[in-house]
C-alpha cells in the first residue's frame, strides 16, 4: 500500500505506505526520471490509511475535548479551506491523520486570503523553503530560539 501523504509544492509529493511499497515506488520514480526520490526517516506512515488505528484512537480523545471557535480563521491543511468553527477544527484534526497534507493548496489559499508573512517556529527551514517554492513573493521568517524570536518580533511589530 502506497499513497500520497503530502502535496508540498510544485513538483514535490511525499508518499507513505508500507516500507516495501514505498521503497519500490522510489525505485520506479527514479527509473522514470524523477529529479529526486529518497526514503525519508520517519517513525510511521503518516497521512495515509495505515494510520487508521491512530485516527480512531485520537478521534475518541478529540471528541472528549472541548473546542472553541478559533479567534483567528485558520486554513485546514486537509482540505485547504478556511475554518472558523470549532466542529470543523475538530474534524480537520481527525482527518489529517490519514489524509494527505495539501500544503501547496493551503499556502495558495492563505495568500488568496491576504496573508503576506509566514513565521516558521522550530528548528530548520523546511516549511519556509516550501512556502517559497509555492510563492516566491511570500515573506518567510524563522523562530528557532529567543534571539530569533526577538528579531522577528522587532521586525514585525507595528511601527
Amino acid at each position: 500500500m502506497v499513497s500520497p501523504a503530502n502535496f508540498n509544492s510544485p513538483g514535490q509529493v511525499v508518499i507513505a505506505g508500507t516500507t516495501a511499497a514505498v521503497a519500490r515506488a522510489v525505485e520506479v520514480a527514479k527509473g522514470r526520471g524523477a529529479k529526486r526520490a529518497i526514503l525519508l526517516n520517519v517513525s510511521a506512515p503518516f497521512h495515509c490509511a495505515l494510520m487508521r488505528p491512530a485516527q480512531d484512537r485520537l478521534s475518541v480523545d478529540l471528541d472528549a475535548t472541548p473546542f472553541q471557535d478559533p479567534k483567528v480563521p485558520l486554513v485546514n491543511n486537509v482540505d485547504a479551506q478556511v475554518v472558523t468553527a470549532a466542529p470543523a477544527v475538530r474534524e480537520g484534526l481527525k482527518k489529517q491523520v490519514t489524509a494527505p497534507v495539501r500544503w501547496e493548496e493551503s499556502i495558495r489559499r492563505l495568500r488568496a486570503e491576504g496573508v503576506e508573512v509566514f513565521v516558521e517556529v522550530g528548528p530548520g527551514k523546511v516549511l519556509s523553503g516550501l512556502v517559497r517554492q509555492v510563492d516566491r513573493a511570500a515573506q518567510c521568517w524563522r523562530v528557532e530560539d529567543s534571539a530569533t524570536l526577538s528579531e522577528v518580533m522587532a521586525h514585525l511589530a507595528p511601527r
